[in-house]
């Protein structure tokens, strides 16, 4: 029983551009790697069919991108002034303890 090759997403990106931006046929793409023409027609009609997904799919990874920054955004906010309220809580202690120990407290 033979194995049917699984080629990753890479490999088939790669050998389509080639082929989109060379001016070699399918049947010289597929001689030189070894590959199957049809194999290889069929990734490009999954690229060219699925373009708009692609598209599509940035403006959602855009989206992230700017939920994310303005998430990290508002965590630093939040660290700032965690910060800052620490920095007084340990002065108004010190001012605290002081004014015990000036009273005998």
């Amino acid at each position: 029983m033979t194995k049917t090759k699984v080629y990753p997403p890479e490999f088939k990106a790669k050998i389509v551009r080639e082929l989109v931006e060379g001016d070699d046929s399918v049947g010289a793409v597929a001689a030189r790697h070894r590959l199957n023409a049809n194999m290889i027609s069929g990734w490009r009609k999954q690229l060219f069919d699925d373009a708009a997904v692609v598209f599509a799919q940035e403006q959602e990874i855009k989206k992230g991108r700017e939920a994310r920054e303005k998430h990290e955004e508002e965590v630093d906010d939040l660290n700032r002034t965690i910060g800052q309220l620490t920095v007084e809580r340990d002065c108004l202690q010190r001012r605290l303890h002081e004014k015990l120990d000036e009273l005998g407290i």
